[in-house]
Formats: structure tokens, sequence, C-alpha cells
């Protein structure tokens, strides 16, 4: 591979004795979409913010774009897009108005910025809202405008912290399609995100992350085939009693996880396992068998489910 445009050695950050990111080592390449993934606290926005040179690291080296952020960190923003957590738009603008004045706070020049205005209007699909002030629109069309706000100034990588988090997944589905459409592009995107399918959907590669520290690196499939089986098969037999038998499954398989709305047994033939334990006489309420996914590798690393 060619040079990384982020590369960071030892990362870390403290906030007095709380370790948020711990000696953390990773590489970005130029078009790739690199995941953060975890749960709440793992340490994934505190790195974002490094990232993007708003925030110190307590030890550790960074790179972006070859250059260390805590000497260049105006440079290094100036080719930042970033879509924060929570919108951060102007709800008494138009829809318009936001990218405009967006944009002439880049200092970018006038006519630029109007021809920019209608070209991410439409990458948006928001050219009908154009007039609309912000806060009538939905969550979606929010969530889609602060995006297209985050690419006035043309970035070379696009930072999203969990941008698709509170939307209905129709929003969601529309929002991976703009996501995609910049990959095309060349914008090499950073993602954090808990939710597994984003995950699977977006990342090239990714890391995740549990207090603070990397627990694994790769792509989604080659995470799913290090961390997990072929298949993972879903059992429902009631919260009163999915621990006493998973108890009496365990010996049926090698691992056997047990949630508070389910059991979860791994295998390479769930048919074949469910066929095995209705034979022993047990009877759940309800079955499923499904490919191994991103969250039974989280599973797998940290003993505990990603939402929290």
């Amino acid at each position: 591979m060619s040079n990384p445009l982020i590369s960071a050695r030892g990362l870390t950050k403290k906030f007095g004795d709380f370790t948020a990111v711990n000696g953390i080592d990773f590489d970005v390449f130029k078009g790739e979409s690199f995941g953060f993934l975890g749960p709440n606290g793992a340490g994934k926005s505190t790195a974002m913010r490094i990232i993007g040179a708003t925030a110190q690291r307590t030890s550790g080296t960074i790179s972006i774009l070859g250059k260390d952020p805590e000497l260049h960190g105006p440079q290094i923003r100036a080719h930042l897009g970033v879509v924060p957590q929570q919108d951060n738009l102007d709800m008494h603008l138009t829809v318009s108005e936001n990218l405009y004045i967006y944009g002439r706070y880049f200092g970018l020049p006038r006519k630029f910025v109007k021809g920019k205005v209608d070209e991410l209007l439409a990458f948006a699909q928001l050219e009908e809202k154009r007039d609309t002030k912000v806060e009538a629109l939905s969550g979606g069309m929010k969530r889609r405008l602060t995006i297209a706000r985050a690419l006035v100034s043309e970035p070379e990588i696009l930072i999203l912290d969990e941008p698709t988090t509170g939307l209905d997944p129709q929003a969601r589905h529309i929002l991976w399609d703009r996501l995609f459409r910049l990959k095309e592009q060349g914008v090499t995107l950073l993602i954090t995100t808990h939710f597994m399918d984003e995950a699977e959907q977006l990342c090239d590669r990714l890391i995740v992350m549990d207090k603070g520290s990397i627990m694994a690196e790769g792509s989604p499939a080659s995470l799913i085939k290090d961390y997990s089986t072929k298949e993972v098969l879903e059992l429902r037999f009631g919260s009163d009693r999915n621990q006493a038998v998973a108890d009496s499954l365990r010996a049926m398989c090698d691992r056997i996880e047990e949630l508070p709305d389910r059991v979860l047994m791994y295998t390479e033939n769930g048919e074949a396992l469910l066929e095995k334990i209705y034979a022993a006489d047990f009877h759940p309420k309800t079955s499923l068998v499904r490919r191994s996914s991103l969250e039974d590798v989280f599973l797998r690393l940290t003993g505990r489910t990603l939402i929290e």
C-alpha cells in the first residue's frame, strides 16, 4: 500500500486517572472506509477528536496527512470534513443558507460556494428543500444536510461520528448510499459506530475497541472468520429459563452465549444442531439459524453486548 493518510502508534489519551484511549496503533489509507467499532465509552469519539485536531493526545504519536495535529492543527482541519454525533445546524436558516454560510466561514469564494451549494443539494437529495428552514426537516434530512455541509470545502478525509444514530431504517439506507458515493469519488471515510450492520456495510477495515484498547483489527469478513463460527443458532426459551437451558446445552457445541432474551449457540451447521436439540427434548419458543456477524465477534472479544 501507499503511505497512510493517518498513522498512529501508542496513541494514548488520559483524563486524570481515566484512560480513554490506551496505546492504540492503526493506519488509514487513501480512499478507505475505516471504522472504529465499539460500545459507548470505548474510546472511539476521543480518538476521532484527536484525529480531527481538536483534542491533544497524552502520549504516543499520530500523523495526519503527514503532519502532527498538535503542531499543524489549522492546516490539517482545512482538509477534514467533520460530521459530529449531534447535528449542529442553524435551525433558523434555510437549507441553502446553512451550506452557503459554512462555505464562506472557510473563506471560500462566493462564486465557488454558490456552485457548491447546488452540487451538494443534489448529492443530499435536498433540492426541493433549498428554501426550507432546517427546523422543519426530518431527522434523516438534517443528517444528510450535516454531511453535505462537511463537504463544502472538498475535504480529503470525512470524519463521521456515529452518523446514523436515531435514524429510521429507510433514512439509514439513504445515508449509506450517499457515503458509498463519496467513497467512489476517492474521499477517505472515518466512521465510528456501534451498529454492526453499519460497520459491515460501510467499512473496508475496522478496529474493534473496548475500554480504550483495540481488541481486533481487519475487514468485517476476516474478523468474522477469525473470531466466530460459520453459523449461529438463536434460541428463545423465556427469560426465566434461558440460563438453565443454556447450562444443559453446553455439551452440544463449543461456545454458548446467554443473553437476557435469548441463547446463542455457535456452530458450523445450525440446522443440524437444532435437530439435535429437539431430539434431546428441548423445545424453544423460537429458533433462528443465521450467519455469524460482527456482533458475535464483539461478544467473543468482550463477553457483552454492544448497545449499553
